[in-house]
């Protein structure tokens, strides 16, 4: 699972997600990427399970990059607690992600390759999502 080793501060407020991805928002590094189209939190867990259906698609013959990372911590208090006595304790980290993000790139595979694998991994992430080209400047 995807997670920080080390942390500044142990707790985060939750923050916003409003605006659109001012980084991160074209492909950069392979040809093909996959857009985030709404705003959201992906979980490093959804994270690792998107990448493995990308994987299996691209093998041995192209190369993948994971564009996001979760560092924001998500805290939970235990069932059946009072109200009160602090902030629950990190329970998971989650990536925030906003409209516009590349979430993840492929290289070295068929047009109908990257799509089929982007498909199937944007059906592990609880956000919609697309496939996008690679915009020659």
């Amino acid at each position: 699972m995807l997670e920080p080793r080390k942390v500044k501060f142990r707790r985060h407020h939750r923050g916003n997600r409003r605006g659109m991805a001012m980084r991160g928002n074209h492909v950069a590094f392979g040809s093909y990427g996959l857009k985030a189209m709404e705003p959201g939190w992906i979980t490093g867990r959804q994270i690792e399970a998107a990448r493995i259906t990308i994987a299996r698609v691209v093998r041995k013959v192209g190369k993948m990059w994971i564009r996001i990372f979760p560092d924001k911590p998500i805290t939970k208090k235990p069932a059946e607690t009072r109200m009160g006595k602090g902030k629950g304790a990190p329970e998971y980290w989650v990536a925030v992600v906003k409209p516009g993000r590349i979430l993840f790139e492929i290289e070295g595979v068929t047009p109908e390759m990257a799509q089929q694998a982007f498909i199937s991994a944007g059906h592990k992430l609880p956000i919609k999502t697309k496939l996008v080209n690679r915009r020659e400047v």
